[in-house]
């Protein structure tokens, strides 16, 4: 059983005000998809050479307290044959994996999915954690129309984040909890602020009745914004208060950390709309971020896959990480960009 304690003071160590995490977790598919981007072949060699430039980025640890891994990544070693997970922890960065095994369509709800994953979890747990991996993620998709996410999808979803949870704490693992309700579509920003509220509510109930120890977990929600194809996009204002609200109404004070995705947002919009929320007045849970591509878009555009453009790239990724750790302090500066 995970104790108490060995829980806490992961939690303590992720939650440092001005820090959020890194989230480098992308699957085979998404890594292609990314790698795509700047014309390099996703191979063995190719992904730890990326994830090797992103965890040896000098300073880091700084602005960056955790960072989730893919069970390849947590596996791979970096170039001086140190284990990924070390390499972190040695920078001041708890490592942590994701272990979700990615979304099918549920059963009988059209457009509706479910993540998998539960079955053999705790024993997976055990490998994680020789490993090195101190918190786990697993990430729950609601697609919005006018009739989605339908009730049963609201219910399972809320049901395994709960289980994995669970299985997570009995582990000795903080489970980061992602409920991601997805930016496609036209929706308004109320309509999102609906689903999200009626998401969150539902997650929160489930992981009550699976006995989850709130101060030992992390959320990781999706802000509240309109959809992409939206004639009229969200500004900051908007979304910083249309999000602050449904996460006071569904969210207890007792979890510690709320973590955003970004979603699909720009690297910059991703920032401007934490610092937004940050300054609102303080909020009662510690308010940060979990970024994947808001964080890595620049290294990775910089990087291009070629060893001499290592340093410029690991730049671009301090940048993004320094001005993203002043916005979970409210104090992000948008002059900072041009630098």
């Amino acid at each position: 059983m995970g104790t108490h304690s060995e829980l806490q003071a992961t939690v303590q160590a992720l939650v440092q005000p001005g820090k959020g995490l890194l989230a480098a977790d992308e699957s085979g598919p998404t890594i292609a998809k990314r790698f795509g981007t700047i014309g390099l072949e996703s191979s063995e060699e190719n992904r730890r050479a990326y994830r090797n430039l992103l965890l040896s980025t000098p300073g880091l640890g700084e602005f960056i307290s955790g960072v989730i891994l893919y069970q390849e990544t947590l596996g791979q070693k970096a170039d001086d044959g140190t284990p990924f997970a070390q390499l972190a922890a040695r920078n001041g960065i708890v490592p942590g994996i994701k272990v979700d095994l990615g979304k099918i369509p549920l059963a009988l709800a059209p457009g509706d999915e479910i993540t998998e994953g539960l079955d053999g979890l705790a024993r997976r747990f055990v490998d994680y954690k020789q490993q090195g991996a101190r918190f786990a993620k697993w990430r729950a998709l609601y697609n919005i129309t006018a009739s989605l996410p339908s009730r049963p999808a609201i219910e399972a979803n809320a049901d395994s984040l709960a289980r994995y949870a669970a299985i997570s704490q009995q582990a000795g693992i903080v489970p980061i909890v992602e409920p991601e309700v997805l930016m496609d579509g036209d929706h308004t920003i109320e309509r999102s602020a609906e689903v999200t509220e009626a998401v969150l509510h539902e997650v929160f109930h489930a992981l009550h009745r699976h006995r989850v120890v709130l101060e030992h977990i992390l959320l990781k929600p999706s802000m509240v914004l309109a959809g992409a194809d939206h004639a009229q996009q969200s500004t900051t204002a908007e979304i910083a208060a249309q999000t602050l609200r449904v996460l006071k109404r569904t969210v207890p004070c007792a979890v510690p950390g709320i973590v955003f995705l970004s979603g699909g947002q720009s690297p910059e919009d991703a920032t401007a709309n934490l610092d937004a929320m940050n300054r609102l007045g303080p909020p009662p849970w510690n308010l940060s971020f979990s970024y994947g591509r808001a964080l890595q878009e620049p290294p990775l555009q910089t990087w291009k896959g070629e060893a001499s453009n290592v340093d410029e790239a690991q730049k671009a990724l301090l940048k993004r990480a320094r001005l993203n750790g002043a916005a979970a302090l409210g104090q992000y500066d948008a002059s900072q960009e041009k630098k």
